[in-house]
């Protein structure tokens, strides 16, 4: 039998208060927010701020902070800080002490309870999605919150999206988010989505099973389950909570 948790039981699970996934992360260098992302923000960042007045940067699971407190020291020492909004949120305050960096701000809050005051150019979660109850929910809460141009990527494990049968979402869940403009890297299990889209996807999210173990990172992760109907009946699940 497989145990279900709604989100706000999950974000009580030791699975998803992983104190070893993306806590001391840079932004460059080994082990790096380019290496897992194959993109690197403040190149990103830099180039956009050369031919507009200010752009945001939101990371979704930042850890420590430490990859955003690279970018804003970074962006400061060319004088762009003034120009530049960096936030990161994370569901534990673990952040890493950054002094008085102009446009950075580090957020304790759950990702599925936070709302943004703007638009972002870029956003991206290192591994976060792995921890997150309703998967597609965020990514498509992700995708109204960029602006017209905006990027978002973040690393996805497919293996960790199901529907109730049991049985892998991969083809069907992955086929729509084609559908809807995302872009998926199988290989290095990335999805991309370029400029701002309003997606509504024909999933409803059941559970998440916070016991499901580890996923291609090594590190125990989130199985999200969903139903392909509004009100489904599924008689294996032990317990939603």
């Amino acid at each position: 039998m497989t145990h279900l948790l709604n989100d706000s039981w999950l974000e009580r699970s030791s699975t998803v208060a992983n104190s070893r996934m993306n806590r001391e992360r840079g932004c460059r260098g080994g082990n790096s927010y380019v290496k897992e992302l194959s993109f690197d923000p403040i190149e990103f960042l830099e180039a956009r701020l050369r031919s507009r007045e200010a752009i945001a940067w939101l990371d979704i699971c930042c850890g420590a902070g430490t990859a955003l407190i690279e970018a804003a020291g970074h962006l400061g020492s060319l004088g762009f800080g003034s120009r530049t909004s960096i936030v990161g949120i994370d569901l534990v305050n673990v952040f890493a002490g950054h002094g008085d960096l102009a446009g950075l701000e580090l957020v304790e809050c759950s990702a599925m309870h936070w709302r943004p005051d703007r638009e972002y150019d870029l956003i991206t979660s290192v591994h976060g999605l792995h921890y997150i109850g309703d998967k597609l929910a965020l990514l498509q809460r992700a995708a109204s919150w960029l602006t017209r141009d905006g990027v978002f990527i973040a690393n996805l494990d497919p293996s960790n999206l199901r529907l109730e049968d049991r049985h892998s979402a991969v083809r069907t869940i992955i086929s729509n988010l084609r559908k809807h403009g995302f872009v998926f890297n199988s290989r290095k299990r990335l999805i991309r989505l370029n400029g701002k889209k309003e997606i509504e996807l024909p999933y409803w999210y059941l559970g998440g099973d916070d016991k499901a173990g580890p996923n291609h990172t090594g590190q125990p992760a989130v199985t999200s389950y969903y139903s392909r109907h509004k009100n489904p009946r599924v008689p294996y699940i032990d317990a939603i909570v």
